[in-house]
This record gives structure tokens, C-alpha cells and sequence, in this order.
């Protein structure tokens, strides 16, 4: 009979608990109407503007930034980065293309050309601009702006761009990378333990990389002095 009784109180809970979500309902409906309309309107908007927005734009700037690759590949960097006259550059796909991956991108290309020419303050704007979901991409943008800061001669920066490039990813192509650039630095800063460690990481956790090739020698260095 307790038993019976215990049941029949859950149901009784339960039946109070519907019917409060039910009141709650008819004295709210109005605002609770809106509320969803609102969302579906939200919904709605962002869709139109990917498909009848993004999308179109985002073929014309794969268009447009064709011949600043080829460029690049080629590395007429000058005129990937201005454009040759008849065909953009990455500056003019950078700046009006800018909400689309491709325009996104163009950041980063932008970034490089400047790393490559040796205008270093225009390769960290262009670098720290860039985003987007790829994280081997995002690793090489924040360590390329860690280069642009060691040949500017800021030691402080660079390390901090390096760590950035490294907690990004601990992929086995990036991270090992920018801890080798990292270690040199603190070489550089004397602070010997700090490179033997990532000397050390690089042979225990991406073996197969480049860098855990010759990473002995380097070990050896950092434990010797």
C-alpha cells in the first residue's frame, strides 16, 4: 500500500508540475509567440545572407584572387600582394572580400608576401587579421608573426607568438616547429633548461617529425653548456 501510495504522490507531482508549464504557457503566450518568431526570423536572415550574400561573393573573390596566387607561387610577391594592373592583388581581395574565407585568407597570404619582402610591421598586421577554422593554417600564421618579431629583433614578442603557434595545435608538422624556434630563442637568452626541455619534448611526443631527425645534437648542446 506505501508503495501504491508513493506512485500515485509521483503522478500527482507530475500531473501539478504540467499543469503549472501549461498555465505558464496561456499567461505567456504572447511574448513566448514572439520570442519564437524572433528566432525564426534571426534564422531566416542568416540564411538569406549566406546564400544570397556570402556565397555569390565568395566565388567572386576566388576569382578575383587567382592571379595573386599564381603570383605567389611564383613569388612575385609584389604582385600578389598590389595586383598587376588587370587583376587584384591580396590588398584589394583582403579589403572587399573581407567576410569571405577567401577574403580571410587573403590576410594571410597578404602577411606573407610582407614577411617575404621584409616590410615585417605589415606582416604581423596582416598575420594577426587573419582567422579561420584550420588550425594548421592558424599555427603557421601565428608562428610566421613569431619570425616577423625575431627580425624586427623583439626577442619577447616572438616568444610569444611561438607558445601561441604551439598551443594552437600539437599537431606534428607546426608544433615541433615553433618549439625548435622557441628553444633556439631561449639558447639566445642563455636559459639553457628551458631548450633542453623542448629539445627533450620534440624527441618523446612527434618522433616522426622533421625536427626529431637531428634533435640529439641539439640536446647534447643544451646539456653541455
Amino acid at each position: 500500500m506505501a508503495k501504491k501510495n508513493k506512485t500515485e504522490d509521483q503522478f500527482v507531482q507530475v500531473e501539478e508540475a504540467l499543469s503549472k508549464t501549461e498555465q505558464f504557457i496561456e499567461d505567456n503566450h504572447k511574448v513566448l509567440i514572439k520570442i519564437v518568431g524572433g528566432i525564426i526570423t534571426v534564422i531566416a536572415l542568416v540564411s538569406i545572407y549566406k546564400n544570397f550574400y556570402i556565397e555569390p561573393m565568395e566565388k567572386e573573390a576566388q576569382i578575383e584572387s587567382y592571379m595573386a596566387e599564381l603570383y605567389f607561387q611564383k613569388d612575385s610577391f609584389n604582385l600578389a600582394l598590389n595586383g598587376d594592373g588587370q587583376y587584384a592583388g591580396f590588398l584589394d581581395v583582403a579589403d572587399e572580400y573581407g567576410a569571405t574565407n577567401i577574403g580571410k585568407l587573403a590576410n594571410y597570404y597578404a602577411g606573407l608576401c610582407y614577411l617575404n619582402t621584409g616590410d615585417y610591421e605589415s606582416a604581423i598586421e596582416y598575420l594577426e587579421k587573419f582567422s579561420c577554422d584550420d588550425i594548421i593554417l592558424t599555427s603557421l600564421a601565428k608562428g610566421c608573426t613569431g619570425d616577423a618579431y625575431m627580425e624586427l629583433g623583439d626577442r619577447d614578442e616572438a616568444m610569444d607568438a611561438y607558445k601561441d603557434a604551439i598551443d594552437n595545435s600539437d599537431n606534428a608538422f607546426t608544433a615541433p616547429r615553433y618549439m625548435m624556434k622557441l628553444a633556439m630563442i631561449h639558447e639566445l637568452n642563455e636559459d639553457f633548461d628551458d631548450a633542453l626541455e623542448l629539445y627533450q619534448d620534440i624527441k618523446k611526443n612527434y618522433k616522426k617529425s622533421r625536427e626529431a631527425s637531428d634533435i640529439e645534437k641539439y640536446i647534447s648542446r643544451a646539456e653541455n653548456r
